[in-house]
C-alpha cells in the first residue's frame, strides 16, 4: 500500500466535507453491502451472452501520429447492436507485447491519452454507449441522466450496457490482435473505474486491471453522502421523486463484484473527494479477496498542492504492476 500525506484535507469551498468524516483507518474498514443471491449469476449469464457475439471490429488509420503513437479510429459493435466508437493507438515502432483497454469517467472523452507508459502496447479507448463519440439517442450524455437511464429495469439499466460495452471492447481487441490473448489489461478512472470492477468480476482475458476513484461502491452509502457526482441524480431521484431502484443497484455494486474479482488488481483510491464518496472507493479495494496494491490519493476530482507529483508517482507504480 503506497500512502503518501492524507493527513490534511485540501481547503475546499464545498458546504460539505468530501472526506465524510472517515480517516485512512476507517476507510480501510468499510466492508460490501449485503449481496444478492444470484449476483454472480446475474452477470454470468450475461457475461457468456456477450462472448458468443461477434463485435464486427474495425479500425481506420487516421493518418495522424502524436508522441510515438499511430491514431486510428475506431468501431465495434456491442450488445443490442449499439455502435461502439473510440480511438486505437498502435506504436509507430518496435514489437507489440502487449494490450491494454483503457475507459474514461462521467465526463466521456475527447481524445485517446497519449502520456501512459506502455510503449510496447496496442492502447484501445472505446466510449461507453450513450457518452462521447458513441452518442445516440434517446440516452443523455449528461451523466445526471444518463446514471438513471432504465434504472427501473434490471435487464436494461443503462450501466449492465457499459458493462457489456467492455466485455466487447475486449472481443473487438482480441478480434483485431489475436496474439495478445492473455496479454490484456484493464485501466478505468472514476466512471469506468466501477464500470471496470463490474465487468472484471466476470471476465477471464484480462490478466491484469487498476482502478482509479473508482464509483459505484457501496450504493447503501453512497445514496446517503452528499455529493456533486451521479449519485446526487440518484438521490435526487429517490428521495423527492420517489423512484424506488434500489433493488436494482444491488446488481450494480462494484463492491459487491469486487469480492468476485480474480485477477491481479491495483486501486487508486482517494480520502477526499467531492464526486465520487471515499467509503465507495474503499469498499472497493477492500472486497478485492487477494493480488491486490493500493495507492492512496490525498484528493480525487479536485486540485490540491500534490496533485502533480501523486500522478507522476501512480503513473510509475502502474507501469511496475503491469510489467509483472
Amino acid at each position: 500500500m503506497t500512502v503518501q500525506n492524507t493527513q490534511a484535507n485540501p481547503a475546499h469551498h464545498y458546504d460539505f466535507d468530501p472526506s465524510y468524516g472517515y480517516n485512512i483507518a476507517q476507510l480501510l474498514q468499510v466492508t460490501p453491502p449485503h449481496e444478492p443471491h444470484d449476483f454472480i449469476d446475474f452477470w454470468q449469464t450475461r457475461y457468456q451472452k456477450t462472448l458468443a457475439q461477434d463485435p464486427l471490429a474495425q479500425i481506420s488509420d487516421t493518418g495522424r501520429s502524436q508522441s510515438h503513437w499511430r491514431i486510428f479510429s475506431l468501431r465495434y459493435t456491442s450488445t443490442d447492436q449499439f455502435p461502439i466508437s473510440g480511438w486505437l493507438l498502435i506504436p509507430q515502432s518496435g514489437v507489440i507485447n502487449r494490450g491494454f483497454i483503457i475507459g474514461h469517467g462521467y465526463g466521456g472523452r475527447e481524445s485517446p491519452d497519449f502520456h501512459l507508459p506502455f510503449d510496447d502496447a496496442v492502447l484501445m479507448f472505446p466510449c461507453f454507449r450513450g457518452l462521447s463519440l458513441s452518442q445516440r439517442a434517446p440516452i443523455s450524455n449528461n451523466p445526471y441522466w444518463h446514471v438513471r437511464h432504465d434504472i427501473d429495469k434490471l435487464n436494461r439499466y443503462i450501466l449492465g450496457g457499459c458493462v457489456e460495452d467492455l466485455w466487447m471492447a475486449t472481443s473487438a481487441m482480441l478480434q483485431l490482435f489475436p496474439q495478445l490473448h492473455h496479454k490484456l489489461g484493464y485501466l478505468g478512472i472514476s466512471f469506468s473505474g466501477g464500470i471496470g470492477a463490474l465487468a472484471m468480476a466476470c471476465e477471464n482475458r484480462i490478466a491484469r486491471c487498476h482502478f482509479n476513484v473508482p464509483s459505484f461502491g457501496h450504493h447503501p452509502l453512497r445514496m446517503q453522502l452528499a455529493t456533486l457526482g451521479s449519485a446526487d441524480s440518484l438521490q435526487q431521484a429517490f428521495h423527492h421523486e420517489k423512484m424506488d431502484f434500489m433493488q436494482t443497484l444491488s446488481y450494480y455494486d462494484a463492491a459487491i463484484a469486487a469480492k468476485h474479482i480474480k485477477m491481479p488488481t491495483h486501486c487508486a483510491c482517494a480520502v477526499f473527494d467531492p464526486i465520487v464518496a471515499p467509503p465507495g472507493q474503499f469498499a472497493i479495494y477492500n472486497a478485492l479477496p487477494n493480488k491486490k496494491q493500493l495507492f492512496v490519493l490525498e484528493a480525487g476530482h479536485a486540485d490540491y498542492p500534490s496533485k502533480f507529483k501523486q500522478e507522476n508517482d501512480l503513473l510509475t507504480e502502474l507501469k511496475n504492476f503491469f510489467l509483472r
